[in-house]
């Protein structure tokens, strides 16, 4: 049966990875699906694909085998010229788990390794610096506040949040149930949970990333980061599962599956880039990893000291699965590109900051950020959270400089490292 399966299964993965993917007319998977339902001919074949990828299809021999593969390959090459085919998700719209269950019917058995399956997401390709634009910086914000303490930036950006109707709103949404003790439970997680995923998903980054993602400097102000999503409640448990049993129990779930495809997708390592990103894309990586919290694969701060992240798991009793296990578990807690994005919103610069001036392309201003860390002198004791401005090239701190402040800078002090 598993290599009936297999065996018409697989042509289909080599369709779907050839096939070219055309973002620019995609409807989301709700409307797609109505569309084809209403023709007869691309009813007909939707139907026999989902038989094909659930594997409904039973009793095989070789000779029904060969027909059931003929038969879902036609159905496949039908499927590709219909708006279904390439039809993606929005996050957070209105049917975004029938969108979700549409998109998974089609494709959930035709990705082997979870670490690269697609993400289901319409790609949003913002940046950073478009968070910026927004709004002033939120430190400069309370410039114009008086009587509010200055030095801890996640009390600002909570203060900040109170001061946004939209922020404020959502943000008791989800204080409320996160923190309300019940009988037998510290709380109601399942709905801390949805609360929590529409604070992520309604309030303007500005606000949610200024709470989640802020720069600090001393514990007082990490632990404040740490405890953004009440922990006590949407993360810490009195075991912690097998991270693998997470990551199977998160499958189960149309929107845990997806936000987890969309983190893989969108915080890709690469040590050859300059911002440590695959994708280059600091904004989509944060997206991505903020749209986790609220799911049962919710991640948060390890502790106060550092920027590592980890889901509530770790990988006792994992048998013969353990290198499985780490390599999961450490695409959280070693993501030098999700640490990177969270240190660049931190310090308000975005990945085209990274980038040297071509003069100083030859020095040791274009090697990467842990190279630069490891032969240089440290920042002081609690600046780990910060990127010290020995990390960034001189021109990424004079923009960086320049997007706070909005003043023109002298370019001449892009031309040295001295």
């Amino acid at each position: 049966m598993f290599l009936a399966t297999l065996y018409f299964a697989l042509p289909l993965l080599d369709l779907l990875m050839s096939a070219e993917v055309s973002g620019g007319d995609r409807l989301d998977c709700v409307k797609a699906s109505d569309q084809c339902l209403k023709e007869q001919s691309c009813s007909t074949k939707y139907r026999t694909l989902r038989q094909c990828v659930a594997g409904k299809e039973t009793n095989f021999s070789l000779t029904s085998g060969l027909e059931a593969k003929d038969e879902c390959r036609s159905a496949m090459e039908a499927l590709k010229q219909k708006s279904l085919y390439n039809c993606r998700c929005k996050r957070g719209m209105k049917k975004e788990k029938n969108c979700l269950r549409i998109y998974w019917s089609m494709y959930q058995s035709l990705q082997g390794n979870d670490l690269l399956e697609d993400s289901p997401y319409e790609p949003v390709n913002s940046r950073l610096s478009d968070i910026f634009r927004a709004v002033p910086f939120i430190s400069d914000v309370f410039q114009q506040v008086e009587h509010i303490s200055k030095g801890n930036n996640c009390l600002d950006a909570a203060k900040a949040c109170n001061l946004d109707d939209t922020c404020k709103k959502y943000r008791s949404a989800y204080i409320t149930p996160c923190t309300t003790s019940m009988s037998n439970e510290v709380c109601n997680r399942r709905k801390c949970h949805k609360a929590l995923r529409q604070f992520f998903d309604k309030v303007p980054a500005k606000h949610s990333y200024g709470m989640l993602f802020c720069s600090c400097r001393d514990i007082a102000c990490t632990e404040r980061r740490r405890q953004t999503i009440v922990p006590v409640c949407s993360y810490e448990e009195r075991e912690r599962p097998n991270c693998l049993n997470l990551q199977d129990s998160c499958k189960t779930n149309y929107i845990c599956r997806s936000r987890l495809a969309d983190f893989f997708t969108n915080c890709q390592p690469e040590s050859r880039s300059v911002s440590s990103c695959l994708k280059e894309n600091y904004a989509d990586c944060l997206l991505a990893y903020s749209g986790l919290i609220g799911t049962v694969m919710t991640p948060n701060y390890i502790d106060s000291s550092s920027l590592g992240v980890a889901p509530w798991c770790d990988c006792s009793n994992s048998g013969n699965d353990l290198e499985d296990c780490l390599k999961f578990l450490n695409f959280f807690k070693d993501n030098t590109c999700l640490k990177n994005a969270i240190q660049a919103f931190g310090n308000g610069s975005d990945v085209t900051m990274w980038q040297p001036a071509p003069p100083i392309q030859t020095t040791t201003a274009t090697t990467t950020t842990a190279f630069r860390v490891k032969n240089k002198p440290l920042g002081p004791a609690g600046s780990e959270n910060e990127i010290p401005t020995h990390v960034l090239p001189p021109c990424a701190n004079l923009q960086a400089q320049k997007l706070k402040s909005n003043v023109s800078g002298s370019t001449h002090l892009c031309l040295s490292d001295k």
